[in-house]
Parts: structure tokens; C-alpha cells; sequence
């Protein structure tokens, strides 16, 4: 019997990760995100699946990031009726995750509707905050290292991946082969998340190359903070961070309670968590404390250094206060949501700055920031930026391409096949080119919609 993997989403960008296994008239979809980014990308979410929802027998998730569960409310509103495997971590962090993202998606259709800026009439989201609470009841929680059965004569395993609370390297195995996803592998010495765990032995891997075509610096965050925000509180500014609200929001809590605890911090210097999403992640760390490295006092700190921002009218009063201050605001591209209302009030200020805090898809406006561009289209408005842009390089959850080389090295015999995938194309082909030149293996960059053995 013939076994596929068909790449539909993740291949040649680092979004929308989707990945169908096939074999005989069975299917299974190992993620399900949303695609982001370039408008091409977007699109992508709004045109049908090559396979039909009700055909898809189970979807297993190896972590909850929009770009590997952000589809979920849609194919099962199209008709998915199977169950969704995931940790507990994935579970809890996908129950905040996925009915916030349909709030916002209705939020930015009904602010397109009043202000006329949808060339759609309506213009309608994605899909409703209603859509994504009917996903809640489809989860069945699988532990790491307990072996399960997502379909008859499948089986399938989760492994720690490091990277954020819950996220998992997946081994499926099926007729007679082992297939390993890598997920999103997070780093051997990450400040906060424990290590991904060795990979199991396996034919074939599908590894993630996000920053596959670099290594990171030597420097931690608290390291590259420290100056920044001294020279924000003396100069009276106030710094926007877009934070991805899982993950990131929390490790630079993390990083500013601790720069403040040892005094490195000198000035007074207000810090707000504008965002009920990473508000309520945040909390999760307390019921996760085997998954991280924090005590049960840093979590403490970490989740009292900030103002905790949770209304819509909260927010507006806080675009009234003037500097110094510190506004972490999802997203972390600058792709929606609140932050970027607060770009729009704060980018035009010399004495602001604007902290990148991961990688920007080509695309956001998070990326457009980075190249430098001196403005920004927000809610149909062009917006002049002229406060400090900043992108830090060393806050990255993800393994870079030595750690994700060295990660591959553990396995106890070398797979037969490597497809290389949620990077861009350089990030991709270059991690490619070091699998076949140091590990002397077969790796392959598919390209979107390919179907290759699995």
C-alpha cells in the first residue's frame, strides 16, 4: 500500500503549516494552520482543501501557534467530524488561542465594514469566534511518550519539542514506516523552555528550517534589552513590542522582570501587557511546570512585572499616557490585533521605539519595519514611522541551523528521506544543502501542494 505526503502549506514559507499522510483511502492532517503574510499566502486560507474536510479521518497538532492550528475552526465548519490530537499543553493554549483569533477576525471585518475598506461587501472574517468554540469538544489529549492510535492500524507519538508550552516533535508509524515531524524545535538552551527531546529513530523527517540559513548570537535577551530600555526611560519614549502572545510575550516578561530584580533597570519605567490572549497564556505557565525551566517564583514575577491589559476600553486609555513605558501587543508580525493601534500612535515620534521581538514573515508589516521602510499602512491610513526600530537577535524560540543540524545527528541511524519545510526558500535549501554535505542525507525542499513518499 502506497504511502504520501502531501505539502500543503509550509513549503517555501514558513506559514500555514498543513500535511496530509495518506495511505490507501485513509487520511490524516498533521497540523492545520493559517496561512500569513504576503496576500498570495492569505488567499491561500480561503480557497478549498485538495482533500475534503469529512474525509480527513484525524488531525494531530504538534504545537498551537496560529500557523499550525489557525485552520482549525474552518475545516471544521467545512465538515471535519474526527478527533484533534494534542498535548495538554496544545489543548489548553488552543482553547485561548483559536476563539481569539475569530474575535479578531470579526473585529477587522467590522472595522473594514464602518470604514469602507474592504473591496468585498461585505467583508466577511475568515471565519467567527463561535466557528472556533465548536473545535473545543473534538480534542483528545495525548501525553508524551504514550503511543496512540489516531486511526485503525496508525500509530502515533508525541515527543518534546521544546519551543512553547505543548509543542512536540510527532512520530507516526504506518504501513512499516516511521515517519518523524519535527514541529517547531525550540533550543538545547533556551532561557525558559525545557530542551526538545533526542528524536526516536525513523525513514522518514519533516524538519522545520525557519532559521535554517543562520546561527544565532552568543547574546540572551536580557543582554540586549538592558540598553534599550535604559535609553527609552532617559529619553522619556515609549517602546511598542509586538509580541506573539504565546511564547514570546512571556519570555520578554520573563527577561524585563528579571533585568528589574537586579537592578539593571535603574529608572521607573511602567511596563503594559496589552493583550487578553497573552494575559491568559501567561497564567498556563503556573499548570505547565514540568514543560519550562522557571520556578514557581518566577513565574510569579513574570506574570506581576506587567500591567495586565484585558478590555478594549483599557486599551484606548492607554494610547493616552505618554512615555516612559513599555506596550507588549500581539501580533508578532504587526499582522492584526491591538498593537497595531498603538503603532499608529506611536511610530511617529522620534523618541519612540518599536522592538521587534522574532522573525517577520515576508509580507507583514513587521518585515516591512525591518527593511526600513519609513511607513506603514494601518487601517487604510499610511502611517510615518519615525521612532527607532529595533529587532532583537536573540529572543528566537526556534533551533538554528546548527542546533537543528545537531538535533538531526541524534537519531540513532540516519533516515532514508529528509523533506525540509516551514522555512523560506534560502533558509530552506541552505539547511537542504547541510543535511546532504554533513549528515551525507537525501533532502528534498517540496514544493507547495507536492505529494512525495512518505
Amino acid at each position: 500500500m502506497s504511502l504520501n505526503i502531501t505539502f500543503l502549506g509550509a513549503a517555501d514559507t514558513v506559514t500555514g503549516s498543513k500535511y496530509r499522510v495518506q495511505s490507501g483511502a485513509q487520511n490524516l492532517l498533521v497540523d492545520c494552520g493559517l496561512f500569513q503574510g504576503y496576500k498570495t499566502l492569505r488567499l491561500r486560507n480561503w480557497a478549498p482543501l485538495p482533500v475534503a474536510p469529512d474525509a480527513i479521518g484525524a488531525v494531530l497538532l504538534t504545537h498551537a501557534h496560529l500557523d499550525h492550528s489557525g485552520y482549525l475552526p474552518l475545516l471544521v465548519r467545512e465538515g471535519f467530524k474526527g478527533r484533534v490530537h494534542a498535548t495538554p499543553g496544545t489543548r489548553d493554549l488552543c482553547n485561548i488561542l483559536l476563539p481569539d483569533s475569530g474575535h479578531l477576525q470579526e473585529e477587522d471585518a467590522n472595522f473594514a465594514n464602518r470604514h469602507g475598506l474592504s473591496k468585498h461587501a461585505p467583508a466577511l472574517p475568515l471565519y467567527t469566534q463561535q466557528d472556533a468554540l465548536q473545535c473545543a469538544d473534538l480534542f483528545q489529549v495525548e501525553h508524551w511518550g504514550h503511543t496512540f492510535a489516531p486511526l485503525p492500524g496508525w500509530k502515533a507519538t508525541f515527543s518534546q519539542a521544546g519551543h512553547i508550552l505543548g509543542a512536540s516533535s510527532l512520530l507516526l508509524e504506518v504501513d512499516g514506516r516511521r515517519i518523524l515531524f519535527s514541529g517547531d524545535l525550540g533550543r538545547p538552551h533556551d532561557a525558559m523552555m525545557n530542551p526538545p527531546d533526542a528524536p526516536p529513530a525513523a525513514d522518514t523527517v519533516v524538519i522545520e528550517s525557519t532559521y535554517g540559513d543562520r546561527q544565532h548570537p552568543p547574546s540572551d535577551i536580557e543582554k540586549e534589552l538592558a540598553p534599550l530600555l535604559s535609553k527609552l526611560a532617559a529619553r522619556g519614549g515609549v517602546a511598542v513590542m509586538p509580541v506573539f502572545a504565546v511564547g514570546r510575550a512571556q519570555a520578554v516578561l520573563h527577561a524585563i522582570a528579571q533585568l528589574k530584580a537586579s537592578g539593571a533597570i535603574r529608572h521607573a519605567l511602567p511596563i503594559f501587557l496589552d493583550s487578553p490572549m497573552a494575559v491568559h497564556t501567561t497564567a498556563l505557565y503556573c499548570q505547565h511546570m514540568d514543560e519550562h525551566r522557571l520556578s514557581p517564583q518566577e513565574v510569579k514575577a513574570m506574570d506581576h512585572v506587567a500591567t495586565l491589559v484585558e478590555t478594549t476600553e483599557a486599551s484606548k486609555a492607554l494610547m493616552a499616557r505618554h512615555g516612559p513605558m513599555v506596550i507588549l501587543s500581539a501580533s508578532g508580525m504587526a499582522t492584526g490585533g491591538r498593537v497595531l493601534h498603538h503603532l499608529a500612535n506611536y511610530a511617529g515620534d522620534h523618541r519612540n521605539m518599536i522592538i521587534l521581538t522574532g522573525f517577520q514573515s515576508p509580507g507583514t508589516r513587521g518585515a516591512s519595519l525591518v527593511s526600513g521602510k519609513k511607513s506603514l499602512r494601518i487601517h487604510g491610513q499610511e502611517v510615518t514611522v519615525r521612532a527607532e526600530v529595533v529587532q532583537l537577535q536573540s529572543a528566537s524560540a526556534h533551533a538554528d541551523g546548527n542546533e537543528l543540524i545537531a538535533w538531526l545527528g541524534q537519531m540513532p541511524s540516519p533516515p532514508s528521506q529528509v523533506y525540509v519545510v516551514h522555512g523560506e526558500r534560502e533558509a530552506s535549501d541552505m539547511l537542504r544543502q547541510r543535511i546532504e554535505h554533513e549528515l551525507h542525507g537525501r533532502a528534498i525542499t517540496p514544493e507547495h501542494g507536492a505529494t512525495w513518499p512518505g
